[in-house]
């Protein structure tokens, strides 16, 4: 794919994003994530929605709350079919991410998510192949929120389908994450 309709699919998914920005649908924050794994790069961006009032296992000025994130990523696998050309497909994921962090959302957060992701093509890199489009992603990340909004994290990600077919080889990746609460 060339970076010409990568950045049309990031141009439309920005304008329905921007459709969606109505008081009780209203985009809380905004991301751009950049990852690597084993002969894979990742590019994505996303939209966050806060789970409004949601303040689970309170105590210490600490809880437990979350947000859902919506995705459009761009892989680039280096090694793709097990050959030296390369291959780039799009990912679209929503995500339930779960976060321990303070009551004001402010300083330092753990987080753990589970969600679903859809590839535009099969993953087949290197050695690893993962046989459905339809996959799970689930991460472990860390971060910290600054007092002007700006999030910086970084998590440990994992793609699998859940060995609903095989091959499932699983596909990691480490990823750094800057995303800007409004």
């Amino acid at each position: 794919m060339s970076m010409k309709k990568f950045a049309l699919k990031l141009t439309v998914a920005a304008v329905a994003l921007i459709g969606l920005q109505t008081s009780s649908y209203a985009v809380d924050s905004v991301s751009v994530e950049a990852g690597a794994g084993s002969k894979v790069q990742m590019l994505r961006l996303g939209a966050q929605w806060d789970w409004k009032n949601t303040a689970w296992w309170q105590s210490n000025g600490t809880h437990i709350g979350g947000y859902w994130d919506l995705t459009v990523a761009e892989w680039h696998e280096k090694r793709y079919n097990n050959t030296d050309s390369s291959k780039n497909f799009t990912d679209i994921g929503f995500t339930p991410v779960f976060r321990f962090q303070r009551d004001d959302k402010k300083g330092f957060y753990g987080e753990a998510g589970i969600g679903v992701h859809l590839f535009s093509s099969l993953y087949n890199n290197d050695t690893k192949k993962l046989s459905t489009a339809f996959q799970f992603g689930d991460h472990l990340g860390t971060g910290y929120v600054f007092a002007n909004g700006l999030d910086v994290g970084l998590k440990l990600q994992h793609f699998s389908n859940g060995g609903i077919k095989q091959p499932n080889g699983g596909v990691n990746f480490a990823v750094l994450k800057a995303a800007y609460k409004f």
